[in-house]
């Protein structure tokens, strides 16, 4: 199970373009019909799209927009986003949340003796743990935080096996 973001942000951006343009076309082609003035005039619009040449600046940065904004709509469409259910190995085609996933590991990090806080960032390969203590010394702490977020990932059994990196921050020194 592998679920990955909805292109909600590209295509409300796209329609919402779209519907303007759409908008403004039927506001100035009804203006016309009633034969009141249009906001843009056909003969303007006209006049000066015949009056642009394929060597004018203003033609090269209306093209290399249209250019940025179609590579940048196509990507958006056609790259993946980041999985927001992880898949869990096992029988059963199953997953877990990224936001339950980091919780989890965050509790287990949590729980270890002499750790007042913890915060977990996820990767696609890489588990980063920071945790805060109290401590002088943070010997050994690393370790046991590494072996009880290791030892909670063998509990989801996650299908890809992340690498687990602490870092250990104390608020006091060692004198």
């Amino acid at each position: 199970m592998k679920r990955r973001p909805r292109r909600s942000i590209p295509a409300t951006l796209t329609a919402i373009v779209l519907l303007a343009a759409c908008a403004l076309v039927a506001v100035v082609a009804i203006q016309m019909l009633l034969g009141e003035t249009p906001w843009i005039r056909y003969d303007t619009v006209a006049g000066t799209l015949h009056d642009l040449r394929w060597s004018d600046v203003a033609t090269a940065v209306i093209g290399a927009v249209a250019v940025l904004l179609g590579l940048i709509l196509v990507l958006a469409a056609v790259l993946p986003g980041r999985l927001t259910v992880l898949p869990l190995r096992g029988d059963l085609d199953s997953g877990a949340s990224r936001r339950s996933y980091r919780s989890t590991l965050r509790a287990a990090a949590a729980t270890v003796d002499g750790v007042s806080s913890a915060t977990v960032k996820l990767k696609s390969r890489k588990v980063s743990a920071k945790v805060s203590t109290g401590r002088a010394t943070t010997d050994g702490l690393a370790e046991a935080v590494r072996g009880a977020i290791t030892h909670r990932l063998d509990q989801i059994d996650p299908a890809l096996r992340p690498a687990v990196k602490v870092k250990v921050r104390s608020a006091r020194s060692a004198s």
